[in-house]
């Protein structure tokens, strides 16, 4: 609404001065009318030919804050017509007492029609603001949802990328290194487990969403990877079974991986997190023990990637909650795919 007052007020309030410059001379060519009653008549038109059309696009700028043309199409529609039809009839019939009892100038019985004519105009101006105030809503629209197309496709290859990573592929060598010398059927498994992880990592690459108890299975084999790094000094729960809805791909994975990364985990402060349903959410829950120095590279996905994947796959926002001693995101289950 700033813009439109700093750009267009002045330039439209002058065409409009104009407009009614104009209808007022093609109405007294069949009067005989004095100075003192023209130049009335002239300020009449010129304030109708304004009220109406900056009133009403002022009036239109105020629905598009209150109603969304996205969520509720049809009510804006009827709201904003009956609105306009409103204020317009009420600024004109404001308008003929005005002059009418201030100036002494009759509007209705010396310029006839105005008043019918003015419906005639409201409509117009309706139908040329709502479709001006749909067409700039409709556009916006667009372009938001290619925006969030787009950072959910970089979000996406980001947690693609996180996984190939060097650091995540040599601490998995490193660690399957070490356990084909100690427990060979313990690495065969791990393996596979590894194997599991990749092959989860290109299916989804492509989905926006995948079901809950397919990222719990995802999830399994991370952490089977994770306890064989860390042993008991990483304490898992996860509570998920049974849970139905859907998730973005990869997202729990990264909140897990983000609290291995950003804690000390250390046999006499080992780290704990929790992966559990909360009414319509999923949390992740970790304690609070932060590294000083990153001991591994920080350029996966991130916070800011989850939460921009989940501007484009739901209308509730990830929520980020820091106690002293603990760390939570909230992530909104989705409901449909």
């Amino acid at each position: 609404m700033q813009k439109y007052f700093t750009k267009e007020l002045a330039k439209n309030a002058f065409w409009l001065a104009v407009a009614g410059l104009g209808m007022t001379y093609f109405i007294q060519r069949g009067h005989d009318w004095s100075f003192s009653i023209l130049w009335k008549v002239a300020s009449f038109t010129v304030l109708l030919w304004i009220m109406l059309w900056i009133g009403n696009a002022l009036l239109s700028n105020a629905l598009d804050q209150k109603l969304s043309w996205q969520e509720k199409p049809v009510q804006r529609l009827a709201l904003g017509f009956f609105a306009m039809v409103a204020y317009s009839l009420g600024s004109v019939y404001f308008l003929v007492y005005f002059y009418r009892w201030v100036l002494k100038l009759n509007v209705g019985d010396d310029l006839g029609g105005m008043l019918y004519s003015t419906l005639i105009i409201t409509t117009l101006i309706s139908m040329f603001m709502t479709s001006r105030s749909f067409l700039i809503n409709w556009k916006e629209a667009a372009v938001d949802a290619e925006r969030l197309k787009k950072e959910s496709v970089e979000a996406q290859y980001n947690s693609l990328r996180n996984q190939v990573n060097p650091h995540f592929l040599f601490n998995s060598l490193n660690a399957l290194t070490n356990l084909v010398h100690q427990n060979p059927d313990e690495a065969v498994k791990f393996i596979k487990q590894l194997a599991d992880v990749y092959r989860y990592v290109l299916d989804t690459r492509d989905r926006e969403v995948v079901p809950i108890q397919e990222e719990l299975k995802f999830l399994e084999s991370y952490l089977f990877l994770q306890h064989i790094r860390f042993g008991d000094k990483l304490k898992m729960e996860v509570s998920l079974r049974g849970t139905g809805g859907y998730v973005a791909p990869l997202a729990l994975q990264m909140l897990v991986e983000n609290a291995i990364k950003h804690n000390v985990i250390a046999e006499e402060n080992p780290l704990s997190i929790r992966v559990y349903q909360q009414d319509q959410n999923l949390v992740v829950e970790n304690t609070l023990q932060r590294k000083t120095v990153l001991a591994e590279d920080s350029s996966g996905l991130g916070l800011e990637n989850i939460r921009k994947r989940y501007e484009f796959l739901s209308d509730r926002k990830v929520q980020i909650e820091e106690a002293h001693h603990q760390f939570k995101v909230i992530l909104p289950i989705i409901k449909a795919a």
